[in-house]
């Protein structure tokens, strides 16, 4: 994969803060630690995007029929599913 070479600036306390997440080990340099938070950010916007859409379908399903005990119920079964 190809780079691009960036120059930004940041305060002095947010280079302190990047210093220190070096040092502690979680990271060997700042561009390591810049990539770790686009992607992170990256995957947060991508879970972000998913649960719009699955509000959108929740919204353009319409009103149901069915009880709070119902709904409740089958959306524990999903989850039992799920994580089994």
């Amino acid at each position: 994969m190809a780079t691009v070479r960036k120059s930004i600036t940041f305060t002095h306390q947010q280079d302190l803060w990047i210093k220190q997440q070096i040092e502690k080990g979680d990271y060997t340099n700042d561009s390591e630690y810049l990539r770790d938070l686009v992607r992170r950010d990256q995957a947060n916007q991508q879970k972000l995007e998913e649960l719009r859409a699955a509000i959108q379908t929740g919204l353009d399903s319409g009103m149901s029929d069915k009880t709070v005990e119902e709904i409740w119920k089958e959306a524990e079964e999903r989850h039992a599913k799920k994580n089994s």
